[in-house]
Formats: structure tokens, C-alpha cells, sequence
């Protein structure tokens, strides 16, 4: 609700007019925010200075917005006794229609003159504009405003009625403000309704704004406890670490110690045996030199079959694994390893029963062992591992191995061949071939069930038909020798499949001619 005041120059209302948005200007300073003229009839956008919406004014611009008249009244409400000006306005001369406070309220009613006149409280605003100055019509300004025309909307004057109005349906304002008032106040339930309902979604969105920063901090707080365990956690196993690089560094060392001082022994063993023995032979005679011949010879003989490696007993490979997962520590997962074990390829070493024969379109495989230089498991994946697989007689059939890092050092190699024959396998390990590594692998055809009926042999089986088939449809290759059971001149027996392979049997497996239901055996064969 507007004030006594306009909001924009925050001086007292000069026709003020009311926007869209339901806010009041004064008339200039709603001319001053109208912008410069567009297209004929085209409706202007200004920004209302209260709520900041963007409103259209009339084509005709601030002139034909409406008026705000209960701004007025305010204002006149507010306003000082026109007669006195000492006290706010309490009351309204209807007679003169002089604004007056209650002392001259008083005295207006005492006076001979005044005494008749009718004067009127201004309890409330509502008041004052019944009580006000009647509304004049702005094409008429002598003639008031009592008749509603319902085609155009709006409130007009009687010359309005008997002028451009004149084909429209009026009534008087008292008679239609009823049911236009009983419209308003139905949109005013309605939006009543609306605030309500705003009002407590405003006070859910408060309360879940309360809520958002309870959880807040509390999840702030929780970040805080898991962020100081962390730091806990990781400066103790930095901790860990260090310690660990320390003992290593003292085995090491140690090692290196050891080997010194036995190398350094040995050279001093060496060098005096050398240092006599040049001596000897330089000084000592030809029978000094025969009596000692015996003990030199054994002391440098032992000396020179001492073992000793050439290269120092550890090496400087330590490493440190950002990326390694190093378990838990305080109930945190924390990552970071030192590693001082190096794979080898040389030393790695390849496991499976289909290391160098596999069937076709059959999932085969093997196992890669990785070690480290001194030949130990390593136990640990992340090695750069690749594995081809090649036909050595087709050079473009090759096979697409799998490679799955199981984690602990051992590798598994899986693959399908589609072609047989003979293969080429090369495994490496960070470029270089592993141990046993290229080989051979051979592919072997399928196998393939035949559920046929076979003949042990083509005279035997068929009661001497010499053109017995099989059950599969193939005719029975090789002679008709006789088996011996009850068929003179044919001694042993030939099986043979109706592959036209012999297979491979110690004793006969024909039966009688006479027995008719076991003339033919059932067999599956591997093609």
C-alpha cells in the first residue's frame, strides 16, 4: 500500500497513476521514466521503481493509466486543517469541503455562519474517500462520475453517455458496484488463499533453511573428524614409510658392510701372498724357493678359489609407489609403497597345462610368474605385460589373448583359438622376452561326437556283405578279413572306423554273424 508520499521522489502525491503491478507514481515521475516513443499504438515497456517488474504502459502512455484516487485521499488524509494548518486534518466540511482538524471541527459546527454545515470524522481512509471531493471525468472535468459503462469498463460521466458512450449499456455506479465488488472480493479470497498458502511454503523454505545449516555443520563438523583421522592416518603411515625406508636403508647397507670387510680381508690375504711370494722368487735360492714351494702354492691355490662376486651384493633400486595401495591404517585405506623389488624378465617364468597345446574354439590358457632380480616372487602387479600370438603359416591369423594382473605378481593369459595348426607365442614383460619365451603352440582340430554305428569289420559285422555301409552313411574302406569266429580262412581282424582309421584294440570287437542284435556297436569317435 502507497504511503502519503510518492515512493520515487518521496514528495507529497501529484496525480499519482497507478501500474500493472499495482505500485503508484506521481504523473512526473512516471513521465520521466517513460521511454522515447516507438512505433504508433505500440505499448512501452518502463521498469517499475518498487518491485523492479517490467510493466506496459497504455499506448497513449502515462496519461492513460489510471488513476490512484485512494493515493489522493490518503494524501489528503495525511494532510494538514486548510483553515489553522497547526493540526492533521480529523474531519471534512461536506458544505465547503474544507479539511479540517478537531479544535476547528468544533468551532465550524459553533459559528453562525458555518453552523449548518455538515461535517463528517475521518476515522479510516475508506472514509475519507467517501467523504472526499467527488471524482470528476477527465473529458468533462464539470461533471462527476456516477454511471459505469459496461462495454468500455469503466466509470463515465453523464455527457459521456449521451456523447461516444451513447450505443453502450450504463448503469449507475450504486447499482453495479455490488456485483463488481462481489467479483473482486472473490478474486480477493482467491488470492487470500494464495498468500496463505505462500506464507507457509515461505515458512517450510525458512524451516528447511534452518535445517540445510544444522546439516550443514553438522556434515562440516563430520568433514573435520574424517579430515583429522585422515591427517592422522597419513602422517602415521608416512611414519611407517620412513621407518621402513630407514631399515632398508641399514639391510643395505649392512650388506654392503659385510662384503667389504670380506672382500677387504681377502684382498689383504691376497696382496701378502702376493708380496711373499714375488719376494721369494726374487731372493730366495733355488732351494729356499723348493722348501717353501709347498706351503705358497697351497696358501695362493686356496686364495684363488675363494668365491667372491664381482658386483655389490645389493643395488640402489628403491622406489617409492604414490599409487600403491597400502592397506588400512587407523580405519583409513591409505596409498603409497616403497618398492625395492625389480621384475626380471629373464627370470620370469610361464605355467599351464595349454602352455604349448590347446584345442580349437576352446578357451585356453596359462600363467605368467613374474620375479625380481634375485629371483624371488614379486608378488605384486602393475607390470606392463604383452602377449602376442601368431599362425606360423598364416601370417595374418593372429590371436587377441587376454591379459587379467590377478594383483600378486602372477598374470593370467587367456585365449581362444580359431584357426589350427602351429603358433608363435612371445611373452614380454617391459619389452623383453620372459623365460622360455617365443614357443611353440599347437592347435588341434576340434572335437567332434559321432554317434554313428561301426563295423568291426566289413565281413564279420554284415554276414559277409562285402558292401556293408555305416550307420553315418560311409562305406567301410579296407579289406573283408575275417575274425576267426567261425569263418574259415580268415584269421585275425582289421577294425576300422568309417573314417577309414584303424582303431587301436587288443582283441576283436565283432560279434557272431548269427547274432543279429549286436552285429553293430555304438561308438563316438574323435574325428
Amino acid at each position: 500500500m502507497s504511503g502519503s508520499r510518492c515512493p520515487q521522489c518521496a514528495q507529497p502525491w501529484v496525480s499519482p497513476r497507478l501500474l500493472p503491478c499495482l505500485h503508484s507514481l506521481c504523473e512526473p515521475c512516471l513521465r520521466r521514466l517513460e521511454p522515447p516513443e516507438g512505433s504508433p499504438g505500440a505499448a512501452r515497456p518502463v521498469l517499475c521503481p518498487v518491485c523492479d517488474a517490467e510493466v506496459s504502459l497504455p499506448a497513449g502512455g502515462v496519461g492513460q493509466l489510471v488513476p490512484d484516487c485512494l493515493a489522493g485521499s490518503r494524501a489528503g488524509a495525511a494532510a494538514g486543517c486548510d483553515l489553522c494548518a497547526d493540526g492533521a486534518a480529523a474531519g471534512r466540511c461536506l458544505t465547503c469541503g474544507l479539511r479540517l482538524c478537531r479544535f476547528c471541527c468544533r468551532a465550524h459546527r459553533r459559528q453562525k455562519k458555518t453552523a449548518s454545515h455538515a461535517v463528517t470524522e475521518l476515522e479510516n481512509t475508506k472514509d475519507w474517500s467517501q467523504t472526499g471531493k467527488p471524482l470528476l471525468c477527465p473529458s468533462h472535468p464539470t461533471e462527476e462520475l456516477r454511471l459505469y459503462c459496461e462495454e468500455c469498463d469503466q466509470p463515465v460521466c453523464r455527457d459521456c453517455v449521451l456523447g461516444r458512450h451513447r450505443q453502450h449499456p450504463c448503469d449507475f455506479t450504486s447499482s453495479v458496484i455490488h456485483r463488481h465488488g462481489d467479483t473482486l472480493r472473490e478474486l480477493l479470497k482467491s488470492s487470500q488463499q494464495h498468500m496463505d498458502t505462500l506464507e507457509d511454503v515461505l515458512s517450510q523454505v525458512d524451516e528447511m533453511g534452518s535445517a540445510v545449516r544444522s546439516r550443514t555443520e553438522a556434515v562440516a563438523t563430520e568433514i573435520c573428524q574424517f579430515a583429522r583421522g585422515y591427517v592422522k592416518a597419513i602422517e602415521e603411515h608416512r611414519d611407517r614409510l620412513l621407518k621402513q625406508l630407514e631399515d632398508l636403508k641399514v639391510q643395505k647397507e649392512n650388506l654392503l658392510h659385510l662384503q667389504k670387510a670380506q672382500l677387504q680381508q681377502l684382498l689383504l690375504d691376497m696382496r701378502t701372498g702376493v708380496e711373499f711370494t714375488e719376494h721369494l722368487l726374487m731372493s730366495g735360492s733355488d732351494v729356499e724357493i723348493l722348501i717353501t714351494k709347498g706351503v705358497v702354492s697351497s696358501r695362493l691355490t686356496k686364495l684363488n678359489s675363494v668365491a667372491y662376486s664381482t658386483h655389490p651384493s645389493v643395488d640402489d633400486r628403491i622406489q617409492f609407489s604414490p599409487h600403491e595401495r597400502a592397506g588400512q591404517c587407523c580405519g583409513y585405506e591409505v596409498f603409497g609403497a616403497i618398492l625395492n623389488k625389480v621384475v626380471d624378465p629373464a627370470r620370469c617364468t610361464l605355467h599351464g597345462e595349454d602352455l604349448h597345446s590347446a584345442r580349437q574354439n576352446q578357451l585356453s590358457g596359462f600363467t605368467l610368474l613374474c620375479k625380481d632380480t634375485t629371483g624371488e616372487h614379486m608378488g605384486r602387479g602393475g607390470e606392463a605385460v604383452r602377449v602376442t600370438i601368431t599362425h606360423k603359416d598364416k601370417r595374418d591369423c593372429t590371436l587377441k589373448p587376454t591379459v587379467c594382473d590377478n594383483g600378486d605378481g602372477t598374470y593370467c593369459i587367456s585365449y581362444s583359438p580359431e584357426e589350427p595348426g602351429l603358433y608363435a607365442v612371445c611373452v614380454c614383460v617391459k619389452g623383453q622376452h620372459v623365460q622360455g619365451s617365443p614357443f611353440t603352440l599347437m592347435v588341434k582340430h576340434k572335437f567332434r561326437e559321432h554317434q554313428g554305428v561301426f563295423h568291426c569289420c566289413t565281413f564279420c559285422s554284415s554276414g559277409g556283405q562285402k558292401a556293408a555301409r555305416c550307420a553315418c552313411g560311409g562305406t567301410m574302406p579296407g579289406g573283408y578279413q575275417g575274425c576267426g569266429h567261425g569263418h574259415k580262412g580268415h584269421p585275425g581282424c582289421h577294425h576300422w572306423s568309417c573314417c577309414g582309421q584303424v582303431k587301436e584294440s587288443s582283441e576283436c570287437l565283432c560279434v557272431p554273424p548269427s547274432d543279429t542284435s549286436q552285429r553293430s556297436l555304438l561308438r563316438t569317435v574323435a574325428l
